[in-house]
């Protein structure tokens, strides 16, 4: 998924285990289509909800201390759109619209911690990070961001980032910055976070209309 999901986490306890994971929700049962004429997506019919999976930061379980010594990146976790998949990544419709869900679970020690499975997890939904999945960028601008910030486009490039004109780097692009910041203060983490043809269709990217809403705020964490 690109942009990479990455967040930095605050308020675990430093010698206790935790596991990490994310899942996606439907926003709606809504299929959409890009209007180039307008520049803006509309509503095309329904589909059925695809089967929901979650994925599990590969370092899971770690101690808190390892979890919030640096920020932590999703940059395995892969989206799909192949209703078949036995590869374990995340299935979902293209052209639909997609809430990201991040959850902090604590492995708790106890015999009978499932009395307190309701205690031991919390989860996270940064608005910010809502997108629709694709498998084409509608924009061009995000598919130029994706070959230069992306380790596996380099087949796509040029040349080297550094040679481009100073406006056309990707962080000059304002309306490609993002942030994600948590509004529920319990656990304390503040979140960071949204091609063209030729590729794998069965690949899925994320284009979202939400990170319009950060451009003032970061630039885009890639």
């Amino acid at each position: 998924m690109f942009p990479t999901f990455q967040v930095k986490i605050f308020g675990m306890d430093p010698m206790a285990d935790y596991m990490l994971l994310m899942d996606f929700v439907p926003v709606d049962d809504k299929r959409y289509r890009y209007a180039f004429h307008s520049s803006s997506w509309l509503v095309a019919g329904k589909d059925p909800a695809t089967p929901g999976r979650v994925h599990y930061h590969p370092d899971s379980p770690a101690k808190g201390a390892q979890w919030m010594k640096q920020i932590v990146s999703f940059d395995k976790l892969k989206l799909t759109n192949n209703l078949l998949d036995d590869n374990g990544h995340i299935i979902l419709n293209s052209m639909h619209r997609y809430q990201p869900r991040f959850h902090v679970v604590y492995v708790d020690p106890r015999k009978d911690s499932e009395k307190y499975a309701e205690e031991n997890f919390k989860t996270f939904v940064f608005e910010e990070t809502r997108f629709t999945a694709v498998t084409a960028y509608q924009n061009h601008r995000i598919t130029q961001l994706k070959i230069a910030s992306n380790p596996f486009a380099k087949g796509f490039r040029d040349c080297d980032p550094e040679d481009w004109p100073r406006n056309h780097r990707p962080g000059a692009l304002p309306l490609m910055s993002a942030f994600a910041r948590s509004r529920n203060p319990v656990s304390s983490p503040a979140h960071q976070n949204g091609t063209e043809k030729g590729e794998n269709p069965q690949c899925m990217h994320a284009w979202g209309q939400s990170y319009h809403a950060g451009a003032q705020r970061a630039q885009l964490h890639c």
